[in-house]
């Protein structure tokens, strides 16, 4: 891991993009020696209007409380975003995008012009329709990008999560979730 990692997620108003930031936050701080930070940027929007969130994860106190402008990760929980905002914009070089999608992840990398920049992909929709019931695809990408980052294995994880998770949500809805974990684990993939 980097010294410090800085994440930016692109979403709609109403879908669970800043709980996704909160929910990667909480779930890390529990591990020694990282440091994290979670929070948004929006106003007054409306539902379904497009907004932002940011993780910084550190190795070391985080003492930088800006907006993340030159991010390392690029998360994007809404496909209908692609196109509308520009999701490289300010990307490191080395940067890499996690986007919840059903589209051929080599036509999103030419279309918004991502070079060689790693690309990866996930029907994050899909699973949460079919374990929860609903689309909120928060916790769905929230799993595919420790996966990726390799930040934290997966039982740790799991129980992390389900720790943060029981603190708001119901038990039968907590295993629901843990489904949806199991299933980006095994279903994110690089384009």
């Amino acid at each position: 891991m980097k010294d410090t990692i800085e994440i930016r997620w692109h979403g709609r108003a109403g879908q669970g993009v800043v709980t996704a930031a909160v929910t990667m936050a909480d779930v890390l701080s529990t591990e020694k020696g990282k440091f994290v930070q979670a929070f948004p940027e929006f106003g007054a929007e409306k539902r379904g209007a497009p907004i932002l969130a940011f993780n910084r994860i550190s190795k070391k106190p985080i003492r930088t409380h800006s907006q993340v402008y030159s991010p390392d990760i690029v998360v994007v929980t809404d496909p209908s975003l692609l196109g509308l905002v520009d999701i490289s914009d300010g990307a490191k070089d080395d940067a890499f995008f996690l986007i919840n999608t059903t589209f051929d992840l080599g036509l999103i990398r030419k279309n918004l012009k991502l070079g060689n920049r790693k690309i990866f992909g996930l029907d994050a929709y899909t699973i949460a329709r079919d374990e929860l019931g609903k689309a909120i695809p928060n916790v769905p990408m929230v799993a595919a990008l420790v996966k990726i980052t390799d930040l934290m294995d997966l039982g740790k994880f799991k129980e992390n999560i389900k720790e943060s998770l029981s603190k708001k949500l119901r038990k039968e809805v907590v295993e629901m979730n843990l489904r949806t974990i199991d299933r980006a684990f095994k279903e994110v993939k690089e384009g």
